[in-house]
């Protein structure tokens, strides 16, 4: 005998609740009692029910699909994001695509390309940077778009990043607090706002204390550069007693250097801070002191940002910049008299 698929109506019945609202619940298009929405929840999970989603698209005229746009998962720290991402995104009712692409204005011109074909409702673009003729394109097009993580200049994009110069202010007032005097930083990328504001706080702090860096180098936020250029730091001279890497993927090369191959103690002969939080940062093999990324207000605040202008086309764009904490583990000399602060303590990451 053959199964009989199972409808909003026998769900609606099985929660007590009528047809439409079960339709709400599923369409996240209109507000629904919360104990409402967990019976619907329940009953449809209990009954096997699976929602048509292409009579969803055909009645409301949207997709439900958002397009999310990565340069690569080498970094854990994109990696986590992308599951925040993902999981906010589903829970208010949208499917995810993934695409990959370099920071090369053509790889991202053809991504873009497939995401407006397919109709996404939406677009993130992590770590990408946006020409303004793709700014041009994107908007012409109709479909929201918002930075996560990646700075512009642009009046005309949404975004949202951390506090990138006050993150890298506080990583380096640390560092000089320390003691350290022959500090080096291993910048990020020159064309990413994100590496630029953190290459500014750190330079500003420096000029401020009246110390020169040893080095300051583009590292294009790319772990094997940074390697080699710790390398050379160490090899040309004296080196440096402090390191500042503009993110942790970064960090966790530049900690292999030092201990395996320089035979270097960290933080006795040089500290370490590294720049995201990354999952890793806080496991004994790296105990990285470094500059949490809000991830978690981060997603959700590019969630929240990209909805509401699916639902209103017309709202004006924003910036959003949220502070983040520096989270003080083992790779950093701590300051003399320094004592563990609630903000520096290791917690759960938010």
């Amino acid at each position: 005998m053959g199964s009989t698929r199972v409808t909003a109506r026998d769900v609606a019945r099985a929660a007590g609740v009528s047809q439409p609202t079960v339709s709400r619940v599923f369409s996240r298009s209109a507000a629904v009692d919360p104990a409402k929405a967990d019976r619907v929840r329940a009953a449809a999970r209990e009954l096997g029910y699976i929602p048509n989603l292409v009579a969803r698209s055909l009645n409301s005229g949207h997709s439900f699909r958002i397009g999310i746009v990565l340069a690569y998962l080498k970094n854990g720290f994109f990696s986590d994001a992308l599951q925040r991402l993902s999981k906010a995104l589903n829970a208010r009712g949208y499917s995810v695509t993934v695409y990959f692409a370099g920071n090369q204005s053509d790889e991202v011109d053809a991504i873009v390309d497939d995401l407006l074909a397919d109709r996404v409702d939406g677009i993130i673009l992590a770590s990408i940077s946006l020409s303004n003729s793709l700014v041009a394109r994107v908007r012409k097009s109709g479909i929201p778009c918002v930075l996560f993580n990646r700075g512009q200049a642009d009046p005309d994009v949404s975004m949202v990043t951390a506090a990138n110069v006050a993150g890298a202010r506080a990583a380096t007032e640390f560092l000089i607090a320390g003691g350290h005097t022959r500090i080096a930083h291993l910048a990020g990328w020159r064309k990413s706002m994100n590496g630029r504001d953190r290459q500014a706080g750190f330079l500003a702090t420096m000029a401020a204390a009246g110390l020169a860096p040893v080095a300051c180098v583009d590292c294009h936020f790319r772990r094997s550069v940074a390697m080699d250029e710790t390398r050379k730091l160490f090899a040309e001279g004296p080196g440096a007693d402090a390191i500042f890497a503009a993110n942790d993927h970064m960090a966790f090369g530049v900690l292999e250097v030092l201990r395996a191959e320089l035979g270097l103690r960290v933080p006795e002969d040089v500290s370490v801070i590294g720049y995201d939080d990354a999952p890793m940062a806080g496991w004994k093999t790296f105990d990285l002191t470094t500059v949490r990324q809000p991830l978690e207000r981060m997603t959700r605040k590019t969630v929240d940002l990209l909805i509401a202008r699916i639902t209103e086309p017309d709202a004006p764009p924003e910036k959003i910049e949220i502070p983040g904490d520096l989270i003080v583990r083992g790779s950093a000399r701590h300051p003399p008299g320094w004592t563990p602060r609630p903000e520096h303590t290791p917690q759960p990451r938010t």
